[in-house]
């Protein structure tokens, strides 16, 4: 039943084989920064964070606003 004759794999031509494999590497080893996939949408408080982290905002102002995110 299961036989390999020197072109097929379990009924499946060995080409297949090597396309399912490269399709699912594919899918599963794409970066998550590639520019228009998989984008993750930043959260109020990470947002918050860069703001503080570039100083457009002081420690007070930072710490007020984290509260007030925090307690929704």
């Amino acid at each position: 039943m299961w036989h390999f004759d020197g072109h097929h794999f379990w009924g499946m031509h060995w080409i297949w084989w090597i396309l399912w494999i490269i399709f699912l590497i594919w899918i599963f080893a794409t970066p998550w920064d590639v520019p228009g996939q998989r984008t993750k949408k930043d959260t109020p408080l990470d947002i918050l964070k860069k703001r503080y982290a570039a100083g457009e905002i002081d420690s007070e102002e930072f710490e007020e606003r984290k509260k007030a995110l925090l307690e929704k």
